[in-house]
């Protein structure tokens, strides 16, 4: 196409805010009359395949930068569309493979996505201009939209379908015929129109400090963010979430909220991988025991649900300050005293 291989673009949309690359990449891919295929083919080549894999999570530099300079944004500003952005925020270190706490994956498989990685508040999709993907609905425990005092959805309350925008575009002759990227990729209903569910919780506390969470990384205020903090609550859920027979973390915390226990399966799924509505719990549950830590955690260790050794276990350096509180826990003849 004319003008694709100047220094700079005809079209050269910035990112919107908290806008996720891909987003980004698509809308580009639109603006300039081409398939998003197509248009990556042009710019990149066929060697480097760009649909394959979570480029959000990886965010080359080969993409990132050419999308930065061809549109005249700083590179500093492409890079924080991607989700190593997070990198000593949510988690301490960017690694290729394997899961990254915090980071919902897409459980890709080649081309095919299984999982259930990119959220939504239907309220946003609503009220956008032009519907784009945030960045910030990529997080695991970013369950609900401050911002309209909503849950957040993760697949097409039509047809159960993830949430995969890019392929918005299979099926048809024109781009011009794709419709929003608002839609449904499986089915073409508007993700706007989705039922809109009040934000639900265990305890006002808890949902306090959840919320702030929240907050913080929906409006890119990710100083305020802890990332010892971070580490401590994975940790916990992590003890939630174990098959060991000797942890009842989990049934100990929904026992002293009197709830009930939505988590369907435990053990070598995690946090990462499950439906919003089971991460939602798990998120009060940890957030809960974060408001009062080391009470709780005593009142827990007390009952037996958890041992001083399974606090620790498996969690490289951890904060000065969690492992003094749990050190206390260490002797398991003073619970008789």
């Amino acid at each position: 196409m004319k003008g694709l291989t100047s220094s700079l673009w005809p079209i050269r949309y910035k990112p919107y805010p908290d806008e996720l690359l891909t987003s980004w990449l698509v809308r580009l891919a639109w603006g300039h009359g081409l398939k998003v295929q197509t248009f990556c083919n042009l710019i990149f080549g066929g060697q480097r395949q760009v649909w394959n894999r979570d480029v959000d999570r990886l965010g080359p530099d080969w993409l990132v930068n050419e999308l930065a300079d061809r549109t005249g944004t700083l590179r500093q500003v492409a890079h924080a569309t991607t989700l190593r952005a997070y990198e000593g925020v949510l988690y301490p270190k960017f690694r290729a493979a394997g899961t990254l706490p915090w980071i919902q994956t897409l459980m890709m498989y080649h081309r095919k996505r299984e999982g259930f990685g990119l959220q939504f508040c239907p309220v946003c999709l609503a009220e956008d201009e032009k519907p784009y993907y945030r960045r910030s609905w990529r997080v695991s425990f970013n369950t609900m939209c401050i911002r309209h005092q909503v849950m957040l959805r993760d697949r097409c309350a039509q047809c159960g379908a993830p949430v995969i925008f890019h392929r918005m575009e299979m099926g048809q002759g024109k781009v011009s015929e794709v419709g929003s990227m608002g839609n449904c990729h499986a089915c073409g209903c508007p993700l706007a129109d989705s039922p809109r569910e009040e934000i639900w919780s265990y305890d006002e506390d808890a949902l306090d400090f959840h919320a702030a969470l929240c907050r913080a990384i929906a409006e890119e205020e990710t100083q305020s963010v802890d990332l010892d903090v971070m580490r401590v609550m994975h940790q916990l859920v992590r003890l939630m979430l174990t098959r060991h027979k000797t942890v009842t973390l989990r049934q100990h915390v929904c026992g002293e909220l009197q709830v009930t226990d939505l988590v369907k399966v435990s053990g070598r799924i995690g946090l990462e991988t499950m439906p919003l509505m089971e991460r939602h719990h798990l998120v009060q549950l940890v957030s809960w025991l974060m408001v009062d830590l080391a009470g709780r955690l005593e009142v827990a260790w007390l009952a037996r649900a958890i041992r001083y050794n399974h606090l620790g276990k498996d969690f490289n350096e951890p904060p000065a300050w969690y492992q003094e509180l749990i050190e206390k826990f260490a002797d398991w003849r003073s619970r008789f005293q």
